[in-house]
């Protein structure tokens, strides 16, 4: 299902209704990927109010998550939607229910060109959204990060990178869902 083992094959591809009833956004973008992380919770409003909601929660919703953005050298000020901004990545669609940004990295550095249609050759395309699917009492909101790498070196890269930051970025996508999760409800999250 999840392609997170350090030493598996790249390109793997995910089933896009593996859970879902309809297909995401970001199958549009990225539908084939090396590395994905996925987090979801539940938000007891009305898919489009639950996005809104998300994409206003704070990026730092604490300190151990504004630590860990500085620490990475990144700009944790503002709205989960300000933090992907300021931080170099382009909107790719933006529907009521789905935000999707992507990110392409050419050695070690985020580049400002357009969207490309593959992986660039020793490049990463990097794609996170924000989305909510209907559920029986409310909504699903869903966060995922998925990256293609433009070949092994690239790749072997990236894994050697992923396995020191990633139980850091699971930690921070938990922290955005509970802070999103609050925003909606009222009850914001006040510490970390």
């Amino acid at each position: 299902m999840w392609n997170e083992s350090f030493f598996s094959a790249p390109q793997r591809k995910r089933d896009p209704l593996d859970g879902c009833r309809t297909i995401a956004a970001i199958d549009t973008w990225l539908p084939s990927f090396d590395i994905g992380q996925r987090h979801e919770v539940h938000v007891g409003l009305p898919p489009e109010r639950a996005l809104r909601y998300a994409l206003a929660a704070p990026a730092a919703p604490g300190p151990i998550v504004r630590m860990l953005f500085r620490l990475r050298g990144l700009r944790p000020a503002g709205t989960i939607e300000d933090f992907m901004m300021a931080n170099g990545f382009t909107v790719l669609e933006r529907t009521p229910t789905a935000y999707v940004v992507g990110l392409v990295v050419r050695g070690w550095r985020a580049s400002r060109e357009p969207w490309p249609t593959s992986t660039p050759p020793h490049g990463l395309r990097i794609v996170a959204d924000f989305r909510t699917e209907p559920d029986s009492e409310g909504s699903r909101l869903v966060t995922e990060t998925r990256v293609a790498a433009g070949g092994l070196r690239a790749l072997l890269g990236f894994r050697l990178y992923w396995l020191v930051v990633s139980p850091f970025s699971k930690l921070i996508r938990r922290r955005w869902l509970r802070a999103a999760a609050g925003e909606a409800t009222g009850s914001r999250l006040t510490s970390a």
